[in-house]
């Protein structure tokens, strides 16, 4: 089937959709990735500390992805890998800049994942550093710890707002998880 991609490429700039991608994330495919997202960024008219701010935003989300998905994809040529796979969008409007990204989460995560948003949007950027400072003491007392949600309260410090998100259960083992942040650039610190 024949897309049309003319349809595609002005539906991405009536929304503003600078980068779209979706399927597997391999280390060196997001390395890629993330270089492009750096290169775009330097090109921008903007302050340094307002471009570093988003793709540091940009890194954490698609490291949450490349942990958190629950769909792989199975590679069977050798080595056979199973790959974690998601939709990532890079977008502007007006003087802010959008990360949306998107994956599947196991449905035993879903709570966990909602509280943990919910609270982080709770709390104002002084609340915010103070309770990134306790988790990384938690986390040092921890030798089993994975980092775990530090990544998200990296997002909530960094983004202008609260964190969107929505969850839709998919089936029985999986729902689908989607994050939606803003950075004004005249915001960034």
């Amino acid at each position: 089937m024949l897309l049309n991609m003319l349809e595609y490429t002005n539906n991405f700039k009536n929304l503003k959709i600078n980068i779209s991608y979706s399927g597997p994330l391999w280390d060196d495919g997001i390395k890629g990735i993330a270089e492009m997202v750096k290169t775009s960024l330097s090109h921008k008219d903007m302050p340094n500390k307002a471009s570093k701010t988003i793709f540091s935003v940009f890194v954490e989300q698609v490291t949450n992805m490349l942990m958190y998905s629950a769909e792989k994809e199975i590679f069977t040529k050798p080595p056979v890998e199973e790959v974690p796979t998601g939709m990532l969008i890079l977008g502007h409007n007006g003087k802010s800049h959008f990360i949306q990204t998107g994956n599947t989460i196991n449905n035993e995560s879903v709570e966990h994942v909602r509280n943990k948003l919910d609270y982080l949007n709770t709390l104002d950027k002084n609340e915010l550093r103070q309770y990134h400072k306790e988790i990384m003491r938690s986390e040092n007392n921890n030798s089993e710890s994975r980092g775990a949600g530090l990544g998200l309260i990296e997002v909530a410090r960094r983004v202008t707002g609260p964190i969107i998100y929505s969850i839709e259960q998919v089936n029985e083992r999986v729902s689908y998880f989607s994050m939606y942040v803003e950075i004004a650039q005249e915001a960034v610190e």
